[in-house]
């Protein structure tokens, strides 16, 4: 068992009521399907619904909107319990893209697609990355061109998580040529939409029940009032102004995996026999799993205080960086070093162990590379 942290202020009994209700539907609602789920590369859509109706999918959304109107803390814990029962992140992409059209959108759009977000009636994705552009959005190609009342839209986006199952997007596109004032957000409603092709399903190392998807745009027509905000050349700023949240949906994730990763190992150790013993028996077994459990109480005592100071509407990006890429690097050395302790059996897909292994290398790449973070916090160490 790890060691219990203390208790942190943002973690009270109604929220810890609200992680059993959530742990309690996922293991019994979204866990028996998961093995099915993978080997078809996605999650249906519909699965969604339910889970929004109770309340589980947008859990902060303001009660004008459909939503209960808590705290992040609470979509934080759905993060949280959602990784520790491996299923993927396509739920975060959706809140991302729901934060959006609810802190820039118009009344009318907030109106128009935010109850529908809450409740899972639609599923939402983000499409910024495109074949030649990563974090370096500047470099966007795909544009739209207002012609009357619409935008024409034409170019392609690539790993892009919901781009087969989601039935709206949030998608950035340039509608000038300076790097970052010409860029804006459209939001699209994609269910028969003349224009708008989904391409490849993605096939991935792991993350296989999530859908990643290549997208294409021609001629595609989409109404000018469906510019997220109403006004060109906020994308860019837009984008990066939930750049602290987004983080933490990642860091969370991340802690959650570790502490899985350690509970994995200390059950399969102790009762996996070799030489007449436990593998738990051996002092190196009980050193590396030392050393794991202590990675995972800092790890966790570190996401603890970045939620609290988000909560506080105190975090700072450059720790809401450190916590994206340390919390990811360390997820990414435990489950290795966990996976090492099941010897040949932690390399077979049937054991946890090994999905978590194979599901935790992206944690590196997406939501803004490592390297990308990194340099993000030099440039204010430097300043």
């Amino acid at each position: 068992m790890l060691p219990r942290l203390h208790q942190h202020p943002w973690m009270d009994a109604d929220i810890e009521a609200f992680r059993d209700q959530v742990r309690r539907y996922i293991n019994a609602e979204l866990v028996p399907h998961l093995d099915g789920w993978r080997r078809q590369g996605y999650i249906p859509r519909e699965v969604w619904h339910p889970f929004g109706e109770m309340g589980f999918l947008l859990p902060e959304m303001d009660e004008q909107y459909g939503g209960p109107g808590a705290s992040l803390a609470y979509q934080l814990v759905v993060q949280d319990e959602l990784a520790k029962a491996e299923v993927p992140a396509n739920s975060a992409v959706h809140t991302i893209a729901a934060h959006y059209i609810l802190d820039y959108g118009t009344e009318e759009q907030k109106q128009k697609w935010l109850p529908k977000l809450t409740s899972g009636e639609m599923l939402a994705g983000i499409a910024m990355t495109e074949p030649g552009c990563g974090s370096d959005l500047k470099a966007m190609r795909t544009r739209a061109k207002l012609d009357s009342d619409h935008y024409v839209v034409n170019g392609a986006k690539t790993f892009i998580t919901n781009g087969y199952t989601a039935n709206l997007l949030v998608l950035a596109v340039r509608t000038g040529d300076e790097a970052t004032k010409g860029v804006s957000l459209l939001v699209i409603e994609t269910e028969n939409l003349p224009g708008f092709t989904v391409g490849r399903r993605l096939e991935k190392i792991g993350q296989h029940a999530s859908d990643t998807a290549e997208l294409a745009f021609n001629d595609m027509r989409i109404p000018a009032a469906n510019l997220l905000g109403g006004v060109e050349g906020k994308g860019f700023g837009q984008l990066m102004s939930q750049l602290c949240y987004e983080r933490m949906l990642l860091a969370v994730p991340a802690a959650a995996v570790i502490e899985r990763a350690v509970e994995l190992t200390t059950e399969y150790t102790q009762s996996r026999k070799a030489f007449g013993q436990t593998i738990a028996d051996f002092q190196n077994t009980r050193f590396k799993v030392a050393e794991c459990a202590t990675v995972a109480h800092v790890v966790r005592t570190f996401v603890n205080d970045c939620t609290q100071r988000l909560l506080d509407g105190k975090l700072d990006p450059e720790a809401a960086y450190m916590a994206k890429w340390w919390c990811t690097e360390q997820q990414c050395k435990v489950v290795d070093e966990c996976l090492q302790l099941f010897g040949g059996y932690g390399y077979m897909i049937e054991y946890p162990i090994a999905r978590l292994y194979a599901d935790s290398r992206v944690q590196r790449i997406y939501g803004g590379a490592n390297e990308i973070m990194k340099d993000l916090i030099a440039r204010k160490v430097f300043d």
